[in-house]
């Protein structure tokens, strides 16, 4: 009897194991899931700190990390040596040659029609001003097309953009293309006002760019409240003149990389669900809302699993993305080294680390079931809601091969205050919600890396 039932065991392990992919109906998913789910979430928010601690060690140890600076280098090899503590498996960090853009010294002045000096931030990749800085006549507008209106008057001002926060995409453009738009009409500077629709005088900075037809000149972003009034002044008949000084400078490509652990799979470990953020930020502030949060809450995930001694089938994988913020040369790095693996999901949370309220998912009809289903189950923390599209820019490259994407949503009507500004530190951030993030992240990993079906 004994080795009947061993032989009947075998053959029923075998049979499981090259069991046809699309085995599982979505359907059946919550069932089959719901406890470890359920256990997942209870551990997470038993948790009270844990993920906002690590967030706020990272960014107090080592502040705003700009591709090609110490403090980025510094923060991935710390990152490498806590993971390992973690015990995660295969950590190592990727080379991954990055721009390497230098702020230097700034300033912004008011000289008429009375003096003040006026909080400002250089745009990543602008140009410097000569020593002397730029002396001249501010033009406020509100639109590139006024502006195109108004060509005529534009030749040797400094350029405004004073546009009200309509959304990020919209009000982002005059900061990624003022400049080019500004020396098309003869401008020798332009500003832009910071986009955020909430302010306490905080300029944001962020990339911009240049056109190689066009003159390059300086661009700048200025607080809403500074716009404004030089908008007020114009309209009273008061001209407005400043000074801009900037020492920006654009350095050889430096040395960064890519920083990553893994939960090995039980079955297929070859086959991958990636997840993470990008361990890059801005050169102000301390990037904890952008976006060390997105790191943590991949990597605690998978501390989480493993503590909870929870194995799936595929490899889960937490990465730091290097570079997305002035170059989105970490996630193409990713995709060159990465493609020939076979990856189920990748999942990406660069949207600050909020209150979670599902994901964004791109992927097949048949894929999308599964992730609904998985979705059904973080329903009771606020969190099911899968949306009509989903992804990210560090994981844009590897879905671009075919790999189903998503992106962490959460409650964003705050991010936009801190977003690119001094502001964004580890204060903003709610320790309950941060745990909510990892336990949606862990929950949402974990079932699409241990599913019987393939999602691609």
């Amino acid at each position: 009897m004994i080795r009947t039932a061993t032989g009947t065991l075998a053959a029923l392990v075998g049979t499981l194991l090259t069991a046809p992919l699309g085995a599982q109906p979505a359907a059946d998913i919550p069932a089959k899931y719901r406890d470890i789910a359920n256990r997942i979430i209870a551990a997470a928010q038993a948790d009270s700190a844990g993920a906002w601690n690590r967030i706020a060690e990272l960014t107090d140890r080592f502040g705003h990390r700009l591709s090609g600076s110490v403090a980025l280098e510094q923060a991935i090899d710390w990152t490498v040596q806590t993971m390992t503590h973690d015990g995660l498996a295969n950590v190592r960090k990727e080379p991954v040659m990055v721009p390497h853009w230098v702020r230097g010294e700034e300033s912004l002045e008011l000289v008429a029609p009375r003096m003040q000096k006026l909080p400002m931030l250089g745009l990543g990749g602008s140009i410097g001003t000569p020593a002397q800085g730029i002396t001249a006549d501010v033009m406020v507008v509100a639109s590139f097309e006024e502006l195109t209106q108004r060509a005529s008057e534009a030749k040797g001002k400094i350029v405004l953009y004073d546009a009200e926060w309509r959304d990020y995409g919209y009000n982002g453009s005059f900061r990624r293309l003022g400049a080019i738009a500004a020396a098309k009409v003869g401008a020798v500077a332009s500003l832009a006002r910071a986009a955020g629709p909430y302010s306490m005088r905080t300029p944001h900075t962020g990339s911009m760019s240049y056109d190689s037809t066009v003159v390059k000149i300086p661009h700048a972003s200025v607080t809403a409240e500074d716009a404004m009034m030089m908008r007020r002044m114009i309209a009273r008949g008061q001209p407005v003149r400043v000074t801009l000084r900037m020492n920006a400078q654009t350095l050889p490509d430096a040395q960064s990389h890519n920083v990553m652990g893994e939960l090995r799979g039980r079955e297929r470990p070859n086959e991958i669900v990636v997840m993470g953020g990008h361990i890059d930020s801005w050169d102000v502030g301390q990037g904890a809302m952008d976006d060390a949060g997105g790191v943590v809450v991949a990597w605690e995930a998978l501390r989480l699993l493993k503590k909870l001694g929870l194995t799936p089938r595929r490899t889960i994988r937490a990465v730091g993305w290097t570079n997305e913020e002035n170059g989105m040369r970490g996630g193409n790095a990713y995709r060159d080294m990465h493609k020939q693996e076979p990856h189920q999901l990748a999942i990406e949370s660069d949207g600050g680390v909020f209150n979670p309220l599902g994901f964004g998912f791109t992927g097949t009809p048949e894929a999308r079931k599964a992730i609904e289903a998985i979705g059904s189950l973080l329903a009771p923390i606020g969190a099911g809601k899968i949306g009509p599209s989903g992804g990210g820019a560090d994981i844009g490259p590897i879905m671009a091969t075919g790999v189903p994407g998503m992106g962490l949503e959460v409650d964003g009507s705050r991010y936009f205050w801190f977003h690119h500004t001094d502001a964004d530190t580890p204060d903003k951030l709610d320790p309950t919600e941060v745990q909510r993030c990892v336990a949606v992240m862990a929950v949402m990993a974990f079932i699409a890396a241990d599913l019987e079906q393939s999602l691609r």
